[in-house]
């Protein structure tokens, strides 16, 4: 009895292992992408209800981030669709909104939800860095590291087996807020390391298509370090990415490859 529990429980868990269309790796997926999509909206009003937006009307951070915003995306529905992959940015409707908050912090949401905090600026500092960011946190939505992490999370508490009715329960919701943050001070998908190299990767790729110089991203993570070490350490939302040294080491690796995108546009 217990073995067919086990092999009922794992049949739809095979099923639902797919090869993600970006890195080609294994993931597990239980949650339909477009039902993802109509959760992340529903949080994103949310969040920007109870926080202080940026008019783009009004500021020129809170449009640059827009622009830089729309290139990284136009980059990444470009490349999908060389490929042939482009149904897999279906539902995608992107928003990039600028928030007044002090903490160094950005994140994306299923669908294209974009959100930069105010206090990340002094530390891109330029255009090009923050493409970096925004093409890494892209990633992440694209990629669907969220769904494989609410995935992963939902087959620990043994809600597998249900699938698709599942996302309609209090239980996946909460699995949801737990997974990006929400309800808590801190934003953002918590990721893997894996899916932070994955991030790096890509979104070099995706910042260099964009016009935008991959090497920044050196510059920016040195930054980064210097500004954690010189404060009260890691910020919350790096405390699961890899360390500055490793994550500098990975991007001097994956530097080449992106190079091999990167054509500058005049500003």
């Amino acid at each position: 009895m217990k073995k067919l529990f086990v092999l009922l429980f794992a049949i739809p868990v095979l099923i639902s292992c797919s090869t993600n269309a970006v890195t080609g790796r294994k993931q597990l997926s239980l949650i339909p992408e477009n039902q993802l999509q109509e959760m992340a909206v529903s949080q994103y009003q949310s969040f920007l209800s109870e926080n202080k937006v940026v008019s783009s009307s009004t500021s020129k951070d809170a449009e640059m981030v827009k622009r830089v915003g729309s290139r990284i995306a136009n980059a990444i529905t470009q490349y999908y669709t060389a490929q042939g992959k482009g149904d897999v940015l279906s539902g995608y409707q992107w928003e990039f909104n600028l928030v007044n908050n002090k903490d160094v912090n950005a994140w994306c949401m299923p669908g294209g939800k974009v959100v930069v905090y105010t206090g990340l600026l002094p530390v891109t500092q330029n255009e090009a860095a923050l493409a970096v960011v925004l093409g890494h946190e892209i990633t992440h939505a694209v990629a669907q590291h969220g769904n494989e992490r609410m995935s992963q999370e939902m087959l620990a508490q043994g809600l597998g087996s249900v699938l698709n009715a599942a996302t309609q329960n209090s239980k996946t919701n909460g699995i949801f807020n737990a997974v990006y943050g929400i309800g808590s001070q801190t934003y953002g998908l918590k990721n893997s390391r894996g899916q932070e190299y994955e991030a790096d990767h890509f979104g070099l790729i995706f910042c260099a298509m964009a016009g935008y110089n991959p090497q920044e991203a050196i510059n920016f993570w040195t930054r980064m370090s210097a500004a954690s070490n010189g404060g009260s350490g890691t910020p919350e939302w790096l405390s699961t990415h890899p360390s500055d040294e490793n994550r500098i080491a990975r991007l001097k690796e994956y530097m080449p490859e992106a190079l091999t995108y990167y054509k500058p546009v005049k500003r």
